[in-house]
C-alpha cells in the first residue's frame, strides 16, 4: 500500500506541476504551440497567461490564441517553471511588463526554473540573470545576453535556466523542459511518440 501511495503521489505531483507560459501581442506562434503541445504530451500542467487585459492574443504572424488566464488571475508562488516565448514585438512587450519582470526576479531568487526561447533570453540578459551562465538566443540578440557565455548549441541548460535559439528548435525546447521536470525517460518517450529521433539532449 505504501508503494502504491508513493506512485500515486508521484503522478499526482507531476499532473499538478504548475508551469506558466506568458503571452504578449507579437509572440512567435510556433514556439508557443509546439512548447505547449510537447509539455502536455508529458502530462504536465501548463497554463497560458495573457499579460494584457484580454485573453485573446495575436501572434507575430497574425494567428490568434486564447490564453487560459490573465496575469492577475494567478498566484505564482508555487510555480515550477516560467516560460517566455520569443517573437517580435512579443519579446519587447513581455520585457516591458513590470509585473512579469518582478515575478521573474523573485522566481529566480528562489531558484525557480525559467525557460526562454528565440529573442526572449534577451529579457533575462537585460535583467542580469544570465551572468556567468551558458545561454543562446535568436541570432542578432547575443549582445543582449549580458554577462553570458554564448553557446553554439540550439538548446542550453545552465543552472536553473533553459534557453533556445528559435522557432526551428521549439520541439527540442519543449522536450528539454520535460526532461528537466520529469527526467530523460519521459522526454525520450514523448520524443518517440512524436517521431523525433534527435531530441538534442
Amino acid at each position: 500500500m505504501l508503494t502504491l501511495f508513493f506512485i500515486f503521489s508521484f503522478f499526482t505531483f507531476h499532473s499538478i506541476a504548475m508551469i506558466y507560459l506568458f503571452l504578449a501581442p507579437g509572440f512567435e506562434e510556433i514556439e508557443v504551440v509546439a512548447t505547449i503541445d510537447v509539455i502536455r504530451r508529458a502530462n504536465l500542467k501548463i497554463t497560458t497567461v495573457s499579460i494584457t487585459d484580454s485573453r485573446i492574443i495575436t501572434g507575430a504572424h497574425g494567428i490568434g490564441i486564447e490564453a487560459d488566464t490573465l496575469f492577475a488571475d494567478n498566484v505564482y508562488n508555487k510555480a515550477r517553471m516560467l516560460i517566455l516565448p520569443g517573437g517580435m514585438p512579443g519579446t519587447t512587450n513581455l520585457g516591458e511588463y513590470s509585473p512579469l519582470t518582478t515575478l521573474i526576479k523573485d522566481h529566480n531568487k528562489r531558484g525557480g526554473k525559467i525557460a526562454a526561447i528565440c529573442a526572449a533570453p534577451s529579457i533575462l540578459g537585460q535583467m542580469h540573470l544570465l551572468r556567468n551562465q551558458q545561454a543562446v538566443c535568436y541570432p542578432g540578440f547575443e549582445d543582449e545576453l549580458v554577462g553570458a557565455f554564448i553557446s553554439k548549441e540550439p538548446v542550453v541548460v545552465s543552472g536553473n535556466i533553459i534557453t533556445a535559439k528559435g522557432p526551428g528548435y521549439a520541439a527540442q525546447f519543449g522536450l528539454q523542459i520535460v526532461k528537466t521536470l520529469c527526467g530523460e525517460a519521459k522526454a525520450t518517450e514523448v520524443a518517440q511518440g512524436m517521431l523525433i529521433s534527435d531530441t538534442g539532449h
